[in-house]
């Protein structure tokens, strides 16, 4: 599958320190195409393909075509993972309370 990594700083939510940062993780993977095949007959059929595989590298033109099936990354499924994740900038045990 497709999977795209961000990474993503926000604010310090605590307030026993300023050491103390969270990130929050976001990970997108596109999964089975959902893309209507039999739409414009009035029916509902899609074409079992079941994960996004970009045509060629990020940035360039293929790289939001399915080279599986050839429909545009906007028809396969999105999928978010997030992960908050404490930074602690102390080596102390006690840093991420």
């Amino acid at each position: 599958m497709k999977e795209c990594q961000a990474n993503l700083k926000s604010d310090d939510h605590t307030s026993r320190s300023s050491t103390n940062s969270l990130f929050t993780i976001r990970t997108v993977r596109y999964g089975e195409c959902q893309k209507n095949q039999a739409a414009n007959v009035g029916g509902y059929a899609v074409d079992g393909c079941r994960e996004f595989i970009p045509c060629a590298d990020e940035g360039s033109n293929g790289a939001l075509t399915c080279a599986a099936c050839g429909c545009h990354r906007n028809f396969h499924r999105r999928e978010v993972e997030t992960e908050v994740v404490s930074d602690c900038s102390s080596s102390s045990s006690n840093c991420c309370r």
